[in-house]
Order: C-alpha cells, then sequence, then structure tokens
C-alpha cells in the first residue's frame, strides 16, 4: 500500500497549484521550490510537459507510478476517451469517493479511514482505498465509527458544493453513487490528453 509521504508543500509549489487542498505556506510562497525558485525561469520540453502532468494526477489521486499505468492500461481496453476514462478510472476509488463525499477532509485522511475499515460499500465493510465503486453503490460510515472526530468535523466543515454523480445523506451518513462522472464535472485541473500522449510514445 506505497504512497508519497514526502512534503506536500514542497510538490504543491513544484506543480503551482494547491493540489492537495488549502496551504497557508503555499499562500506565501507560491513559487517554485528552491534557492533559486524565485528566478527560475527554465524552457520545459515537450516531454516535460507531459512527465508534469502525469506526476500531478498521481500526486493528486495518492498514487505511485506502478498503479497509475495500470489504471491507464483498463482505460486504454475501454470503449471511448482514453484520458476521460483514465480520470473517470480515479474518481470512482473509494478513498477518493470518501473524500468527495465530506467524509474525510483530505484523500489521505480517506484512505486511512478506509484501510482503518471506519467505511462500508454496500452495508460491508471495505477496506481497500483503490476499490472500484460502481453505479448504485452505497458507501456509508460504519455504526461504531460516526462519532469519530475526524469524520464529524470534516461532516461539519465540509463545502456546500455538490458533485453531480453523487448524493450524501447527512442523517444516515451515507451516500450513493448514482453515475461515473462526466469530465466536465470533475474539478481536478488536470490536461488528462498530455498523459496520453506521454504514455502513447
Amino acid at each position: 500500500m506505497a504512497r508519497y509521504t514526502g512534503p506536500k508543500t514542497r510538490i504543491a509549489r513544484k506543480f503551482g497549484e494547491q493540489i492537495y487542498g488549502p496551504d497557508k505556506v503555499f499562500e506565501r510562497k507560491n513559487y517554485l521550490p528552491g534557492i533559486h525558485g524565485l528566478n527560475r525561469r527554465r524552457k520545459t520540453s515537450e516531454y516535460g510537459t507531459q512527465l508534469k502532468e502525469k506526476q500531478k494526477a498521481k500526486y493528486t489521486y495518492g498514487i505511485l507510478e506502478r498503479q497509475f499505468r495500470r489504471y491507464f492500461d483498463q482505460a486504454q481496453r475501454k470503449k471511448g476517451i482514453t484520458g476521460e476514462i483514465l480520470l473517470q478510472l480515479l474518481e470512482s476509488r473509494l478513498d477518493n469517493t470518501v473524500f468527495r463525499l465530506g467524509i474525510a477532509p483530505t484523500r489521505d485522511a480517506a484512505r486511512q479511514l478506509v484501510s482503518h475499515r471506519h467505511i462500508t460499500v454496500n452495508s460491508k465493510v471495505t477496506s481497500i482505498p483503490s476499490f472500484q465503486i460502481k453505479h448504485g453503490d452505497v458507501i456509508s460510515v460504519r455504526e461504531k465509527s460516526k462519532t469519530l472526530e475526524v469524520i464529524t468535523n470534516s461532516l461539519s466543515n465540509s463545502k456546500t458544493r455538490k458533485y453531480p454523480w453523487l448524493e450524501w445523506e447527512n442523517d444516515t451518513q451515507s451516500g450513493k453513487f448514482i453515475t461515473v462522472p462526466e469530465r466536465s464535472d470533475i474539478p481536478e485541473n488536470i490536461k488528462e490528453q498530455l498523459i496520453v500522449e506521454l504514455y502513447s510514445k
């Protein structure tokens, strides 16, 4: 269950975006990391631009290269636009869905809640963060976990923004995965076509 555990602000500064959410340090230092960050104006090659986009997607969803490649291969085998299908597969992960529903404040926190068996899918405890959610699946907080501080705080502080592919019922602390999200509904600033071009070389 490998994942990136290094300094997150440094990664956000590398991409020039708060990919891990609000970050006060990033707001003060929104330039490239390193002692030459303010003055670095290096021209990026086409390959470099494509690679950067892939890395941004990997860090955003919290997965490493081998698993990311598997998602891409899976997307390639499906009918449709490969880049869009890739993002749909990433969005359909259980840890990402828990995050989108507001049960956890970050994807890392969502991953931990899933791994520690606090989440159920269709009333069955599921401890695999990469579990693929399908149309009609119901994601819930386990009964004995509903009073966990991280969950109650996240639900009370979660933004009012709703995602059209998800439904949330606050009384039961459960959500429903209505359908696979359309690309236009996914808010992440990722240029998936660059990733497709990179893997197509």
